[in-house]
């Protein structure tokens, strides 16, 4: 019998050698323990497969049969069709998307576990369901009577053999003779608190486990350790900044600070007042500011970070100020050089467009101090570029960089301040979890006069009523944003895409109006000449697909059509509303959703045409799809959370907090259990080397 220990390589193991471990190791796994560590995406729930012929509408079941046919159907919708058939009789599966993959997938005569929910339409059918390709001893690998895991695959792992089944039989190998059990850092009364299992139960659990119930308590168990290790670098990143004193100083706020807030056409809120105030004291302390500033589209953020700049100037002080497109830094140059200008204060841009003359004049100007706010994008982590005295760096759309680039850029100072912005509201949870570290403001106002957006989804078969609303608008005067989810057609997913949509509606529907197109393969010049053109009312409509979403301001847009929103997340339908209604004049948003739609899907939609407030939706959003992409966790420097789920581990995460507050606040008096866990969470921080505030 082989022995296998945690750290055996698995170059080692029966049925894998040089090649394959080549392939594992470029996926993160060398050693048995990293194997143990690539957890199931999904399972499939062999404990009772259903004979084809005693399925039931509705009801979520596993079928297990052989493909009889398959083929395109058209129709209203084109759709691929397998009739797969047992000794019961056939059902027909159906899928709305990748068209052109699933025909290169199947074959007549191939085996199939398929999973997924029944549903009738003239005759049985699931649509888009789960499936796994069985060979012929297929019997023996189906584990009759198990619940079977699903690993996460690519094309590379499976062509070396490394698909579900391949994994499977290593990981089940491993635990027949591992000699060894996962050590567990955690003290048994913190996860027993939670009637959560050992480490080595849980591991083991979530690859093969019992029962239903047991995924679920091996999940929270393994999220509990995911949690400490995530909040343990916060905690830490938060006692080492505490620590830093900076060269800098600031004095009480000056002539310039007034002379600007005279000028402005508008009032502050109450909130902006507020947040002004708390970056303004934090600016003036020893210790550097490491703010976060958030709120909802439109709450007038920039105004607040403005004065946050000018105030850096006042005290002899450089401010960067990194937006993450050049038409969003452009937007801000624009609208702040004359009015920053007036009161003895000069702005630049620098953005990669630039001509190379212009940037080597822009970047001398900084590096002699000559330039006191400069507006730009990731070019002003380049290099060649170089501040004479940076005392604050301003970070707009925070989460859309990565945390090499944020670090770049607060490199160039001598601890400067930083003021991280995001339109997107950030819900409690989370900004307690991943921006522990960091000062919170929050404007929960919008200004007053501001309408709310009117917002309704209607299915496709509505559009040629939306389009006739579309044309009535633009004869008001009003402009429309009309959004899509791809670039050009894709084989793998069958959506909307705007290059097609451009050719065939501008000939069409709209050839009487004036239709420009814009995505992210333009041109970074050409695309701020079509937006600039938008702005000034040159152009009725612009086909665009996300590359607006952030920062776009046209006050005269009063309408958007977002093409396949049920593929759209709610925060980012909540940032796309953003672009409209930032005039006087009422706006519409129609969100457009085509079949089949998912029932989160639907979800989705009603929610986001019912709600309005940006920090409920944010809620939802995290309820209903995580954090990853939302609040972009993996730009953050953070590790990636893999089995926590913020929304349904609030009680963990409580727990962590009490855990950590512990190991923080009596060191020197901790047992050696928690002495152990102590030093594990901190030798793991070190390797991490992240900085969450700075980069």
């Amino acid at each position: 019998m082989p022995d296998i220990k945690l750290n055996s390589p698995l170059q080692y193991l029966k049925g894998v050698g040089p090649r394959k471990a080549e392939v594992l190791a470029r996926h993160g796994m060398d050693t048995v323990r990293d194997l143990l560590d690539y957890y199931p995406r999904v399972y499939l729930d062999r404990t009772n497969v259903v004979p084809i012929a005693q399925l039931k509408v509705d009801e979520y079941a596993t079928i297990i049969g052989e493909v009889k046919a398959h083929g395109i159907l058209y129709g209203k919708r084109r759709r691929y069709e397998v009739i797969l058939q047992d000794d019961t009789g056939g059902i027909s599966l159906l899928w709305f998307q990748g068209i052109r993959f699933w025909e290169r997938l199947f074959k007549k005569g191939q085996k199939f576990a398929v999973t997924g929910v029944v549903s009738y339409f003239m005759g049985t059918q699931m649509i888009h369901p789960d499936l796994e390709r069985l060979d012929e001893n297929s019997d023996r690998m189906v584990h009759a009577g198990r619940i079977i895991p699903v690993y996460p695959q690519t094309a590379e792992l499976t062509k070396a053999g490394l698909g579900s089944k391949g994994l499977r039989q290593l990981t089940s190998f491993i635990f027949e003779h591992l000699t060894e059990k996962i050590p567990d850092p955690v003290p048994a009364a913190e996860y027993k608190r939670f009637s959560l299992p050992t480490l080595h139960e849980a591991v083991a659990g979530i690859h093969y486990p019992e029962s239903r119930g047991q995924i679920e308590t091996c999940r929270r168990r393994l999220s509990f350790n995911e949690l400490l290790n995530l909040q343990f670098f916060v905690y830490r990143n938060k006692g080492q900044k505490a620590a830093i004193v900076k060269n800098h100083s600031y004095q009480k706020p000056g002539e310039k600070l007034t002379e600007l807030k005279n000028q402005l056409p508008f009032e502050l809120t109450a909130a902006q007042k507020k947040v002004v105030r708390e970056i303004f004291s934090d600016l003036q302390k020893q210790r550097p500011m490491a703010r976060l500033l958030h709120g909802d589209v439109g709450c007038g953020k920039t105004v607040v970070a403005v004065l946050a700049a000018l105030y850096a100037a006042e005290n002899g002080l450089q401010c960067s100020f990194m937006a993450p497109t050049e038409i969003l830094a452009e937007q801000h140059f624009r609208n702040w050089q004359k009015p920053l200008e007036v009161v003895g204060v000069k702005a630049g841009l620098l953005t990669s467009s630039l001509k190379a003359p212009q940037k080597k004049k822009t970047a001398e100007l900084c590096a002699e101090g000559e330039l006191d706010i400069l507006f730009g994008t990731h070019a002003l982590i380049y290099d060649y570029v170089t501040f004479n005295r940076l005392g604050l760096v301003i970070i707009d759309e925070q989460h859309r960089f990565g945390v090499e680039q944020r670090g770049k850029l607060y490199a160039k100072g001598d601890n400067p301040d930083l003021l991280v912005m995001t339109a997107t509201p950030i819900p409690r949870t989370l900004t307690l979890t991943l921006y522990g570290d960091l000062d919170i403001s929050t404007i929960d106002t919008l200004p007053p006069g501001r309408k709310p957006v009117r917002t309704v989804w209607r299915a496709a078969d509505a559009l040629p009523n939306v389009y006739g609303f579309v044309t009535d608008e633009i004869k008001k005067g009003g402009q429309v944003y009309i959004i899509y989810p791809l670039i050009e057609k894709s084989e793998q997913m069958e959506l909307s895409n705007v290059e097609d949509a451009y050719a065939e509606l501008s000939q069409t529907v709209f050839k009487d109006y004036r239709v420009a197109l814009v995505h992210g393969r333009v041109k970074a010049k050409d695309r701020d000449e079509i937006l600039r053109r938008f702005r000034d009312k040159e152009i009725d409509i612009l086909l665009s697909t996300t590359v607006i979403e952030v920062g776009i301001d046209n006050p005269n847009a009063t309408v958007m059509i977002v093409e396949n929103a049920e593929r759209f997340g709610l925060a980012q339908l909540h940032q796309l509303r953003g672009r409209v209604g930032r005039g006087a004049k009422q706006a519409t948003v129609v969100a457009i959703a085509h079949k089949p739609i998912s029932e989160i899907g639907q979800k989705r939609l009603e929610y986001f045409a019912a709600e309005s407030d940006g920090f409920k939706i944010a809620e939802a959003d995290l309820m209903l799809r995580g954090p990853g992409e939302i609040f972009g966790v993996r730009q953050s420097g953070l590790p990636e959370l893999r089995t926590a789920d913020l929304w349904r581990d609030r009680d963990l995460l409580e727990g962590v907090r009490l855990l950590l507050e512990r190991l923080f606040a009596d060191y020197n008096t901790l047992d050696k259990n928690y002495l152990k866990l102590y030093n594990y969470l901190n030798t793991r921080a070190a390797r991490m080397e992240i900085n969450l505030g700075g980069g």
